[in-house]
C-alpha cells in the first residue's frame, strides 16, 4: 500500500485546520509515520524477517493498513476488541499476544470459525489443558504459541525449563496445535545505550531460536519463532533463526523511546493539540486545556536522564520548544513550565494560543481520544480524521 495515500474522512470540512479543530485533540503527522514504517520495514528486510506489527498502540484500522504488509496482515494485538474490530476490516493472521484465559477461548474459537486465523499465547500448562479442552469442543484445533521469558521480566517460560516447555507442547498436541514460541525483550525498556540494546537483541533471540529446537528435537512443530519490541527491533545485529519480528510504537515513536536513543524528538508523529486558557506568571507557569484525561498519567520518562513531565511541549508546528514541558497535570488542566535547572525562557503564548504536546507513552496518549486528526509536517491543513477504539 502507497504510505503517502491518505483515505478522505466524510464530514471532513475542506477547511478544517489545526486553528479551528476542538481541543484537547488528537493529531497524527502522516509523513513523521510514514518514515519511522519504512525505517523499521526496510531494516527487517535487511535482516531476512518479517514485520507483524503490534497493533494495540494504534487500534485503527487506516494506521493498521500502512504498517502491515498486506492488508490481511501479519498483526498482532493486545485485546479480543482488537481481534475483532481488525478482522471485520479483512485482517486475517493475528496473533492475540496475551496469555490466554479460559474464559476467553469461547470468543477466539467464534473468531477462527469466521476464518480468522487467531494464535493464542500461554506460558503453563493449566492453559495448554484449557486450549486442547476447548479446541476439542469446538470441533477444532486452536492454534497457539508458547511465550518464552527472555529477560526475567513479566511472564513466559524460563528458557532453561526444559521440562515444563516439553510438557506444554505435547499437552498442546493432545487437541490444539503448537504454532511456535515467542518473547519480549521488555528489559529493553530500560536503555543502556546501543551495545545494551543489542545484547537485549540477541539474549531475545537466542531464548526462543532455543526453545524452538528443543520442541523441533522432541517431535513437536514450531514453525513460527517470534521476537519483539521496538527497541530491539532497531538494534538487532542477527535473527538467524527467527521468522518474525513484533513491535508497536515504532509508528509513532514517544518520549520514553526518545529517551532510551530509539528515535529522536522529531521522529515522534504522536501530539496532543492544547489551547492556552491562562498563566500564573509570577510561577513561572501557562495553563492550557491539556489534562491528564487528554495526556494520561504516564510518567514513564521520570526513571530517564531526562524527565518529560507529562509531555514535551511543542509549537503548533510541532518544533519542539527548549526544555518546555508540562510539569504538571489536573484532569482538564496542564500546567507548562521551564523544566526545573534550565535557563531557558517561557514561549510568549497568549491566551487562545495553540501548543502540540508530545506524549511519553503514545499508546496511553492515544487510548485518551476517538480519533486521529492527520496532518503532514509544516502543515495545520487537517487532512483527514481516522477513527481508533477501545476496549476489551
Amino acid at each position: 500500500m502507497d504510505l503517502a495515500t491518505l483515505a478522505p474522512s466524510p464530514g471532513l470540512a475542506a477547511t478544517t485546520t489545526l486553528e479551528t479543530l476542538e481541543t484537547p485533540c488528537l493529531v497524527l503527522d502522516a509523513d513523521r509515520m510514514d518514515r519511522n514504517i519504512k525505517r523499521l520495514r526496510n531494516r527487517l528486510d535487511d535482516l531476512g524477517v518479517s514485520l507483524r506489527p503490534h497493533l494495540k498502540t494504534a487500534k485503527s484500522i487506516e494506521v493498521a493498513r500502512r504498517c502491515m504488509s498486506a492488508p490481511e496482515g501479519p498483526a498482532t494485538v493486545s485485546t479480543l476488541k482488537e481481534a475483532e474490530q481488525f478482522a471485520a476490516a479483512g485482517v486475517r493472521d493475528v496473533i492475540y499476544a496475551v496469555g490466554i484465559a479460559p474464559s476467553k477461548l469461547a470468543r477466539v474459537a467464534e473468531l477462527r470459525a469466521k476464518g480468522v486465523d487467531l494464535v493464542v499465547v500461554l506460558d503453563t500448562v493449566e492453559q495448554a489443558q484449557a486450549v486442547a479442552e476447548a479446541s476439542r469442543g469446538a470441533g477444532m484445533r486452536i492454534p497457539a504459541m508458547i511465550e518464552i521469558d527472555c529477560d526475567g521480566h513479566r511472564s513466559g517460560v524460563v528458557p532453561g525449563n526444559h521440562a515444563q516447555l516439553l510438557e506444554i507442547g505435547q499437552t498442546l498436541a493432545t487437541g490444539a496445535e503448537l504454532r511456535g514460541v515467542l518473547t519480549h525483550a521488555g528489559d529493553s525498556y530500560k536503555g543502556g545505550g546501543d551495545e545494551a540494546q543489542q545484547r537485549f537483541a540477541e539474549a531475545e533471540r537466542l531464548a526462543v531460536v532455543e526453545a524452538a529446537q528443543l520442541l523441533r528435537g522432541a517431535g513437536l512443530p514450531c514453525p513460527i519463532v517470534s521476537v519483539g519490541s521496538t527497541p530491539t527491533a532497531h538494534h538487532a545485529k542477527d535473527l538467524t533463526g527467527v521468522t518474525e519480528v513484533r513491535a508497536g510504537v515504532f509508528v509513532f515513536f514517544d518520549l520514553v523511546m526518545a529517551g532510551i536513543g530509539i528515535c529522536q524528538v522529531e521522529d515522534i508523529a504522536l501530539s496532543v493539540l492544547a489551547t492556552v486558557i491562562g498563566h500564573q506568571r509570577e510561577k513561572g507557569w501557562i495553563i492550557t486545556d491539556g489534562g491528564w484525561m487528554s495526556l494520561s498519567r504516564d510518567r514513564g520518562t521520570s526513571r530517564q536522564a531526562i524527565d518529560q513531565g507529562y509531555g514535551l511541549v511543542s509549537d503548533i508546528d510541532g518544533n519542539a520548544y527548549q526544555d518546555i514541558i508540562v510539569v504538571d497535570a489536573n484532569q482538564e488542566h496542564g500546567i507548562l513550565a521551564v523544566r526545573p535547572g534550565s535557563s531557558a525562557g517561557l514561549p510568549d503564548l497568549a491566551i487562545g494560543d495553540r501548543v502540540r504536546i508530545l506524549p511519553n507513552h503514545a499508546c496511553a496518549t492515544a487510548a485518551q481520544h476517538p480519533v486521529y486528526h492527520i496532518v503532514r509536517s509544516g502543515s495545520h491543513a487537517v487532512e483527514a480524521c481516522w477513527p481508533r477504539f477501545g476496549g476489551w
